[in-house]
């Protein structure tokens, strides 16, 4: 580790630098959701690409297929950009992975400055992608570039990963991991920088995520919409069965009110109990930040738990029910219901499906009535957990303590990112979530930012963190 300082004293010294970098990507509008921009999408692999091959890197693109459109239209899938960084078998190889396309962002959407042109005010750097994923990307090429210009070697091997459909469901991305396990099959240890912190302040390492089950409750009572007036009262209505369903799936204070869901939920174990007494979290930040009128509990452990390692359901609306402002006095031929659950380890969605199938369809026999009734699952995802006392968190928590002067707190998160058991499965390698941006950082929504300092500090985490795995 005799290089570091000279390795955090270029980071700092070629930041304006880096910024440039991030501000260029920046302003490719890699949006996976809309077809027109997959032109871009393909230019930001193809970015990325050059700017590992600029390095040294040993780069090639993953042929991911096609996408079949709605309209019946096949679009080229972005293809994924592999880079290799160092074959020396005496050394551990770190897989590395990160995604290069944004949400949609539009200046009319509320944003302060242009979504596509990287801005700094007060130390905040605005721009979609900014945090979401192409400033942690950029932090990677950075380290390589500072390692390069000062002439030392990587401790480590490493192999690159980089996607550009993350935000459409990493689409092909798992068939050209399977294609390719060959060329991963070596890894030691895989890294993702694709969260965040769980506040503005303390860094943190992420060991754990739920999974996701959707569902959608398709009730019919006629042919077409029928006339409030005239037909009111003398049809059973789809949309009064539908809201006598989804009013029974969970209770005010979040209980999920499905048989055989809390039974399948993994114990607590006091490790992970005890980790939690020492995370820093606010209760009444929180609840000031989401702008929420309550909150389920008031305790900070039962709190972060309900978000964390216990399942959640969520309702998410309604097709087909008039929504649009006025007054529309329709009984509606056909409503679907839409929910989820987000599941935890030992839950399946497969399991899972099975017991939210058999409650609905015990709902309807009890409503009794004639309409037609379905239930669909979509899209699920498997939850994810690693050992938070591994060499891999062990690495992560060294390099931010040299960088922060403090021990990082441990966490998980209740959302989804598929991509990580999909990568630990296939290279049988512990992964590790280490997130560089901050919890106010607004990823997905208007005026998207990452710190400068974050940034920058997150550059030196991640050299250090290299280093750290070479230990």
């Amino acid at each position: 580790m005799e290089n570091i300082d000279a390795v955090f004293k270029s980071i700092d010294e070629h930041q304006d630098e880096f910024i440039d970098l991030l501000r260029e990507s920046v302003a490719i509008r890699s949006v996976s959701a809309d077809p027109a921009r997959r032109g871009d999408c393909i230019r930001m692999s193809e970015w990325a690409r050059d700017q590992l091959r600029t390095l040294g890197a040993e780069t090639s693109f993953w042929d991911l297929g096609k996408q079949q459109l709605q309209s019946g239209e096949e679009l080229p899938l972005p293809p994924a950009v592999f880079g290799v960084y160092g074959r020396d078998k005496s050394k551990k190889t770190l897989l590395i992975y990160g995604h290069l396309d944004v949400q949609p962002a539009e200046k009319e959407d509320g944003w302060n400055t242009d979504p596509f042109e990287l801005t700094e005010i007060d130390g905040k750097l605005f721009g979609r992608g900014s945090t979401d994923d192409k400033g942690p990307v950029i932090a990677w090429i950075a380290v390589l570039k500072v390692l390069k210009n000062l002439g030392i070697e990587l401790p480590i091997n490493i192999k690159f990963v980089l996607e550009c459909m993350e935000e459409s469901s990493s689409e092909g991305l798992e068939k050209g991991l399977e294609d390719n396990i060959d060329k991963i099959s070596d890894v030691t240890y895989s890294c993702i920088s694709d969260n965040y912190w769980l506040g503005r302040n303390k860094p943190c390492l992420t060991y754990g995520l739920r999974g996701i089950c959707y569902y959608f409750v398709e009730i019919s009572c006629a042919r077409q919409d029928l006339h409030s007036g005239i037909n009111g009262g003398s049809v059973p209505e789809a949309l009064n069965d539908l809201m006598w369903i989804m009013s029974q799936l969970v209770t005010v204070d979040g209980q999920i009110l499905i048989p055989g869901i809390a039974e399948r939920v993994a114990p607590l174990t006091k490790d992970e109990d005890d980790l939690y007494d020492k995370i820093d979290f606010c209760v009444d930040t929180f609840k000031q930040e989401t702008g929420s009128h309550g909150l389920i509990s008031d305790s900070k452990k039962n709190l972060l738990m309900n978000r964390w390692r216990y399942p959640s359901l969520s309702l998410h609306g309604v097709e087909g029910a008039f929504s649009q402002p006025g007054a529309k006095t329709v009984i509606p031929a056909k409503v679907i219901g839409k929910f989820s659950l987000r599941i935890v380890p030992h839950m399946t969605p497969e399991a899972t499906d099975k017991l939210v199938t058999s409650y609905l369809d015990s709902l309807w026999a009890k409503r009794k009535s004639p309409n037609t009734f379905k239930i669909t699952s979509g899209h699920g995802g498997m939850p994810w957990v690693a050992d938070f006392r591994d060499a891999n968190f062990s690495a992560g928590s060294r390099a931010i303590e040299r960088v922060y002067g403090m021990t990082p707190d441990f966490t998980r998160e209740g959302g989804s990112i598929p991509v990580t058991l999909t990568i630990q499965d296939l290279t049988k390698s512990p992964v590790m979530l280490l997130p560089i941006g901050a919890s106010d950082d607004m990823a997905h929504s208007q005026n998207e930012k990452i710190n400068r300092e974050n940034f920058v500090k997150g550059m030196k985490v991640l050299a250090a963190y290299l280093f750290e795995l070479a230990v």
